[in-house]
């Protein structure tokens, strides 16, 4: 099963408010929101793919205790995109001083905010073997919509073609082979993931 995504804009335009209220009513049920109003429903993952994007976060976790420079975000986070999409990304990390600013109520919403840096992991639902239907493309989209909100650094990691693209502010997308040390570089200082 991959991730179903609804045009609704003939009936309705959902808003940040509207699709925040629709997650509330359907807590069992992932969904995200593109900029351009499509709802997307997000299928569960597998063993393997969920093993994964624990232990990205369980390192950008260590990392971030360390150091101290700000606050790290597992796959339940909804982060309300100044681009205008309401976004789940697998692993995240905000700036502290950027968390700060926000008041005590948006951050117990979904922080009107876009991450510093996230990890975003191309899995196999349910660990299903890769498919036509799990198209990279959309991630790709996503990345872009982070990128246009404010994104300093983002890993989109793809077990499937052994790769890893690198997005940062204002330049092309680098694609890596597996295995590689990624840095967080600047913004994230001395950070190195392992990805085999």
């Amino acid at each position: 099963m991959t991730a179903i995504t609804l045009n609704l804009e003939s009936l309705i335009t959902l808003t940040h408010d509207q699709f925040y209220q629709l997650c509330m009513d359907n807590k069992d049920v992932a969904m995200e929101r593109s900029r351009s109003g499509e709802l997307i429903i997000m299928p569960p993952v597998g063993g393997e793919s969920g093993e994964k994007e624990a232990d990205y976060i369980i390192d950008l976790g260590i990392w971030n205790r360390r150091t101290g420079l700000g606050k790290v975000f597992s796959s339940s986070t909804v982060f309300k995109l100044p681009g205008g999409g309401d976004r789940s990304p697998d692993a995240a990390w905000i700036r502290q001083d950027r968390w700060d600013a926000l008041s005590a109520d948006e951050k117990k919403r979904f922080p009107p905010i876009c991450p510093d840096f996230v990890i975003e992991l191309r899995w196999s639902p349910t660990g299903l073997r890769p498919s036509e239907s799990d198209r990279l493309k959309p991630l790709q989209e996503k990345m872009q919509e982070y990128l246009g909100s404010g994104l300093r650094l983002g890993w989109l990691i793809n077990p499937q073609d052994r790769t890893v693209e690198i997005y940062r502010t204002g330049q092309a997308v680098e694609v890596v082979q597996l295995p590689a040390t990624l840095s967080g570089e600047d913004v994230l200082p001395d950070f190195l993931l392992e990805i085999v």
